[in-house]
């Protein structure tokens, strides 16, 4: 184990290390930080104006005080102020957050990457996250772009002195935003001539909608539930790390799911953010609530576990682990590795099969991530059963952590006994 851990700390961590820190990856995961309570509220929304359709008597009642579905309203509204311009929100956000790692002008990029992601024909059918993938190509596209041309000085146009900063600097972009946004303006037209009315659908049909498929699946799935603490073993943040990924698939798949349930058909996707949340990151990452449990059920003589434990444990509750990661530790820990690995895959196998074979429905409502286990299952698919699954995987991740919490504890007594 030892010599494993070494080379991993020679050949793997410093390249895992280069990719969580590179800044394009960065802007879209701190992008999409920015967004998440407006994800958060907008599937509350919907959750309310569905409510009808699983407790028809709450239908009833709203629809004999407003007389009729009027009410509905204020959830539409929410929804079109969230979900319905998320795409809108990442093109700025991204260009803002990608330029501001450059030192350059972050409003002016972000103002720029709206105007050519529209410019595309967003108005039609990409404000929502149909067209979330085109916005981030977009972002990088105009910030690295825009970028260059408002670094050449034979575009700046020089004013007098005394005109106000703000009058100048707007000036000084002017040229690099007029090429910017022709250029996107000629790839429209280029598109367009190719007979693509609706560039966001057919790109959304062609590469973001087989793109979530094939994050859909079980193996995928399974992955993201290994490498997230693989990476937590070594000292990096996983979490952070797989999150532009995570956030790329989650909007659209929640969206999909919400629309098929409200057209009376199936879900089409199981893995997503609140899936992910709700029935396998229970505690934090690797399950660690599973390892507070099993500390207090056969590591009570473990002093030093059952000190960092009780700190542990109220942050726990809400999913935030870091005092169990770096305070047992979990980080390099040899006997802890295989059920902080095994565990969260384990869990991701009995969702992933609970809700494929309708067991449990899909995940369609996005909780906070620092919601508690059991209650996130049950928001997070608005149903008992996606409860009791939640409290299953908690139950099996607590078997997983007690034979390792009693061996360290039995290591911890030998110790002891020999220091007397």
């Amino acid at each position: 184990m030892d010599g494993f851990i070494n080379f991993m700390e020679r050949r793997f961590i410093p390249i895992a290390s280069k990719i969580g820190a590179q800044r394009h990856l960065v802007a879209i995961r701190d992008s999409f930080m920015v967004t998440m309570p407006l994800m958060i509220l907008g599937a509350l929304a919907v959750m309310i104006n569905n409510l009808s359709l699983t407790i028809p008597a709450f239908g009833d009642f709203m629809n004999g005080i407003f007389g009729g579905e009027s009410w509905k309203g204020f959830g539409g509204g929410i929804w079109n102020g969230t979900f319905g311009i998320l795409s809108v929100f990442v093109a700025f956000l991204v260009a803002y957050n990608l330029a501001n790692s450059y030192g350059k002008d972050g409003v002016s990029t972000g103002v720029v990457s709206v105007a050519c992601f529209f410019t595309l024909g967003a108005a039609t059918s990409g404000m929502n996250s149909t067209g979330l993938f085109v916005a981030l190509i977009v972002a990088i596209v105009v910030t690295e772009l825009f970028r260059r041309l408002i670094g050449n000085p034979k575009l700046v146009i020089k004013m007098p002195d005394g005109v106000p900063p703000a009058v100048a600097k707007s000036f000084a972009a002017l040229f690099p935003a007029m090429i910017t946004i022709c250029l996107f303006g000629l790839v429209a037209a280029v598109i367009g001539a190719f007979g693509v009315e609706d560039m966001f659908a057919a790109f959304y049909e062609m590469v973001q909608e087989p793109f979530m498929g094939l994050a859909n699946s079980y193996g995928s799935a399974l992955l993201i539930a290994f490498i997230t603490p693989f990476l937590w073993f070594f000292g990096l943040h996983g979490a952070n790390m797989i999150d532009p990924f995570m956030q790329a698939i989650n909007a659209p798949a929640i969206e999909a799911n919400m629309a098929a349930i409200n057209a009376g058909k199936a879900a089409p996707y199981i893995v997503n953010k609140p899936f992910i949340d709700s029935f396998v990151n229970m505690g934090g990452t690797g399950v660690t609530l599973g390892l507070i449990i099993a500390i207090y059920l056969v590591g009570r003589k473990h002093k030093a576990f059952m000190v960092v434990n009780n700190l542990a444990a109220a942050p726990g509750v809400f999913n935030i682990n870091e005092p169990l990661m770096f305070g047992l530790p979990l980080v390099l820990n040899p006997i802890m590795f295989f059920p902080f690995i095994l565990a969260p895959m384990v869990c991701v196998t009995t969702a992933y099969f609970a809700t494929k074979w309708g067991l449990v429905p899909p995940a369609t409502f996005m909780p906070p991530w620092v919601t508690p286990p059991i209650l996130g299952g049950f928001l997070a698919t608005q149903s008992i059963s996606g409860a009791v699954l939640s409290a299953v995987n908690l139950v099996i991740s607590i078997a997983m952590y007690v034979p390792f919490v009693m061996l360290s504890t039995k290591q911890e007594l030998k110790r002891e006994a020999a220091a007397k």
